[in-house]
């Protein structure tokens, strides 16, 4: 196994001592992208939110922050993340106001229609079945409830990286998309007033869509 495909590896489900480095280098990294896209959306007090692939929490944290009446739960199927996700969000755990559990976004532990937002920051890509788990979400959501995806790399961006992604996508095993495929996925699945967004200098994207209200298509 080369080098590379450790590091590829170790981002999509960080494990071990290594795990532990690259979740507090995404807590850092990606904390510029996520507060960009975050800043797209409305977050109320009292929201129950959740944090698909929640990675080291820092997302989490910064949810919590907001929501300042509500709860914010993170769900990753990496033991490591969870583990330092909750030490991440000790204060507010003990407050009751976050809740880390492990799980996958293929087959969530949470029941229909508990949350008003859910969020997926550096992640959907790596998502196994990402039709199926963008349905999966839906059925979390309650009606009226916002998914967000952030992520700092798409297809037909012009960045080093993005470019650097897509030459080695086969060994990678990610599944980048473009901006209309961004919003194809989200209106295939079942999501209405679907946006996406991009910043082209710098290669960043999020797309946002709505769970439909009850009785509307």
């Amino acid at each position: 196994m080369t080098s590379g495909t450790i590091h590829v590896s170790q981002c999509q489900k960080p494990t071990g001592w290594l795990g532990r480095f690259v979740l507090w280098n995404m807590n850092s990294r990606h904390s510029k992208v996520t507060d960009w896209g975050l800043s797209k959306i409305s977050i109320r007090k009292p929201d129950i939110i959740l944090d698909v692939g929640c990675g080291g929490g820092r997302t989490v944290s910064k949810l919590a922050a907001v929501a300042a009446e509500g709860k914010v739960y993170g769900v990753d199927y990496s033991t490591a993340s969870v583990a330092v996700a909750k030490k991440t969000n000790t204060q507010w755990i003990a407050m009751g106001r976050v809740e880390i559990r492990e799980g996958s976004v293929s087959q969530l532990p949470f029941k229909d229609e508990m949350f008003d937002l859910v969020t997926a920051v550096e992640t959907h890509f790596w998502w196994p079945d990402l039709p199926a788990d963008m349905r999966e979400v839906l059925r979390v959501l309650r009606p009226g409830g916002t998914l967000l995806i952030i992520a700092e790399i798409y297809k037909g961006a012009k960045t080093k990286t993005a470019k650097l992604a897509e030459k080695y996508l086969p060994l990678s095993g990610m599944k980048l998309l473009n901006v209309d495929e961004h919003r194809d996925l989200f209106a295939n699945t079942g999501y209405s007033d679907v946006r996406v967004i991009e910043e082209p200098g710098k290669g960043w994207i999020c797309g946002t869509g709505r769970k439909p209200a009850q009785g509307t298509q």
